[in-house]
């Protein structure tokens, strides 16, 4: 999986707003901090539907941008974000879980109103997002 370095910014009294060095034209914001790499997410995969992604650069080169640096030193932060390629068709898994799990799975996804699908779907998702 791609991930690419967005940068974090935020004045006072403004919401987050987020820009991918490497992909000119691709912007996100967020009003709270727990959504910037949900929204970071969501705007690299519809930027990703329409336009053709350069490959990621290293840490090193981002680092190495002046506007980078510039607005590293005046609080910004960089993230990792992760294409999760936004394709739709349904593929059936085999996949096996501890009975005790299956079960505590099964009633979370119950209790949310989900299919089992549905909810290790989130699951997954908001792992893979956690970790950038």
């Amino acid at each position: 999986m791609r991930s690419y370095f967005a940068l974090v910014e935020k004045d006072p009294d403004s919401a987050f707003g987020v820009r991918f060095p490497d992909v000119p034209g691709c912007f996100s914001a967020a009003d709270t901090q727990d959504d910037v790499v949900p929204n970071s997410v969501e705007a690299l995969q519809l930027w990703a539907e329409d336009m053709p992604l350069p490959p990621p650069s290293p840490h090193a080169s981002i680092l190495s941008l002046p506007d980078v640096r510039k607005a590293l030193s005046s609080g910004g932060y960089l993230i990792s974000v992760p294409l999760i390629d936004n394709d739709s068709a349904v593929v059936r898994a085999n996949v096996t879980f501890e009975r005790g799990v299956l079960r505590a799975i099964d009633a979370a996804a119950r209790a949310r109103g989900v299919t089992r699908s549905a909810f290790l779907a989130s699951a997954a998702r908001h792992e893979i997002e956690a970790k950038h």
